[in-house]
């Protein structure tokens, strides 16, 4: 087994602690346990119910979420527990048995239209993968079975997935109309049956382990930090709301100009470039009071 990492998170709820694997660990379903004998199904959780303060264990799909008793701090004890949570998935396969008892939940998929014609947003009633992929050909999507099942449809050009939804861009050579049930369908039965979505490796290869992420965070220089917050804060979620994504490329400190990335439905979309840029643009100038900062917004 190779080695896991695992990422403290601290919740809105200070008795609860979560524990973020840089891979999947269950196959996209969550498990709760209550106590030693509930969770006979995963070794890992009867494991963490041996420590005197752990009330409830968590597992989702790639994190697990511990409650505690009121007789320790967090901060006292989690560095340990991350510690042991590291040591028993660098060794062992099983995080939860094929018997534990699994009720099948329903899945929903909904299509939701874009302000880019030529993309579709797909949204599920569940989390689908922990954070944002981009595949542009069934070569660049062998981390995703699912992106590499969706590039069989001979209309399908990129797929984007974030969270819960999956925005689809087609090929001109067909409208909406005629493959929008037909996606929808595949997506809520391959969901359904608990197919992979993402290799359990794809965080690590991709780069997009949170460890990756903030590292590569932590080596910007302060404007670039503050531009990626505003990113964050105030355009992303609009964005996100519309089928797609923004990353930040670039600050040049000399020029003031700044390189951004539009993926999803924002990506080839004459207008959503246009629009975003003069408003990111705009946004940037006045929340850092440089009026010499210009944007430069690049098609994924």
């Amino acid at each position: 087994m190779s080695q896991t990492k695992i990422s403290i998170v601290s919740t809105s709820n200070d008795a609860i602690k979560k524990f973020e694997a840089d891979r999947f660990l269950t196959n996209h379903n969550s498990f709760e346990f209550n106590n030693i004998d509930d969770a006979k199904h995963s070794p890992l959780a009867q494991q963490l119910f041996y420590l005197p303060f752990v009330k409830k264990v968590y597992i989702a799909s790639n994190f697990i979420a511990i409650e505690r008793y009121n007789i320790v701090e967090w901060k006292d004890v989690e560095n340990e527990v991350a510690q042991q949570i590291e040591d028993y998935l660098s060794k062992n396969d099983i995080v939860v048995s094929e018997d534990a008892i699994k009720p099948k939940a329903a899945v929903t998929v909904y299509a939701e239209s874009t302000p880019n014609p030529g993309v579709l947003k797909f949204v599920c009633n569940k989390v689908l993968v922990p954070n944002l992929y981009e595949f542009t050909s069934i070569e660049d999507a062998k981390p995703s079975p699912l992106a590499t099942a969706l590039f069989q449809f001979p209309f399908v050009k990129n797929i984007y997935m974030e969270k819960n939804f999956i925005s689809i861009t087609k090929f001109d050579i067909i409208e909406w109309e005629e493959i929008t049930l037909q996606l929808r369908e595949f997506l809520k039965s391959y969901v359904e049956d608990g197919k992979t979505i993402l290799n359990d490796d794809a965080p690590k290869q991709l780069k997009k382990t949170e460890e990756a992420i903030e590292q590569k965070f932590e080596a910007l220089d302060d404007i670039s930090k503050n531009i990626i917050n505003i990113l964050e804060e105030y355009i992303k979620p609009a964005v996100e709301s519309d089928g797609g994504n923004i990353e930040f490329i670039s600050y040049d400190e000399a020029t003031k100009k700044v390189e951004v990335l539009l993926q999803g439905a924002c990506s080839g979309c004459p207008s959503s470039t246009f629009t975003l840029k003069n408003g990111i643009e705009t946004m940037l100038k006045d929340m850092l009071n440089d009026n010499s900062i210009s944007v430069n917004a690049i098609n994924g």
